[in-house]
């Protein structure tokens, strides 16, 4: 295939649906060949299967981010089958809706394992299979990493964890030429995410908040994710990029133009 990336090797973990898949599905019609990582053996198949049908060159590997030799041997596969890693996209989660004072300490551990630690497996075991100059590694993180929210004390804590591990990395991988950046997405239609923690009644209402009204698309995240590791992008590392119709910056909802 031809594309910008072309030759390109792109590995996306937690890629078995939503916007990881997406992404590959980005990169895809871009031209790179792609590995795609998720812990479901028959949905990461299916996800690797879809993109083939789609006409890239597709690799499939079933894999917990929690598991850091595990991964050590996905990489190896990848490499094996597709080269050394250009681009780098870790975006394995795990959310729910919990008040604190019913949140166990295990439920907490579980979401902060597969954010947090997670995030930092995929890009630690990543390093010695990374193109050195010029890989592009990407976190997808979420609002809640700078804005505290009811029900969310375990997904805050793992989100703020994650935009860190993202600069702290660029700090210490930027001489090797390796740039870290991290992708901070709004409300997405279609999402498992928006499924479970938005209520379709208050759709209307949650529109209504945003400054460009309107729920976002996975495209859109996709196309910040190509924007990132392409040749524009080549003096940017250490950024959270919003990618949320103007949520970080608060309620919108009284400030509709000629109002």
């Amino acid at each position: 295939m031809s594309g910008r990336f072309a030759g390109k090797h792109v590995f996306v973990a937690g890629a078995s649906s939503g916007i990881n898949l997406e992404i590959a599905h980005g990169f895809a019609r871009e031209g790179a060949r792609i590995t795609v990582l998720s812990r479901s053996e028959e949905k990461i198949a299916a996800a690797a299967q879809g993109l083939r049908d789609a006409g890239a060159t597709a690799l499939g590997i079933a894999c917990d981010v929690r598991d850091y030799p595990g991964l050590e041997a996905a990489y190896a596969d990848a490499v094996a089958a597709h080269g050394a890693i250009d681009v780098l996209v870790s975006g394995a989660a795990g959310n729910f809706l919990a008040p604190a004072v019913k949140l166990s300490a295990n439920a907490f551990k579980t979401v902060v394992d597969i954010d947090l630690l997670g995030t930092f497996n995929v890009f630690r075991a990543s390093w010695d299979h990374l193109v050195k100059p010029g890989a592009s590694l990407i976190a997808i993180t979420a609002g809640q990493a700078v804005h505290p929210m009811s029900f969310q004390i375990h997904a805050c804590a793992a989100k703020a964890g994650v935009n860190m591990v993202t600069k702290c990395l660029a700090l210490e991988w930027g001489p090797a030429g390796v740039r870290v950046n991290a992708i901070s997405p709004g409300p997405i239609g279609d999402t498992e995410g928006m499924r479970r923690l938005a209520d379709p009644d208050r759709e209307k209402q949650i529109k209504g908040r945003l400054a460009l009204r309107d729920y976002g698309a996975k495209r859109d995240i996709a196309d910040a994710a190509l924007f990132l590791s392409s040749p524009e992008a080549k003096y940017i590392t250490g950024t959270i990029l919003n990618v949320d119709g103007g949520s970080d910056l608060g309620d919108a909802s009284a400030n509709a133009v000629g109002e």
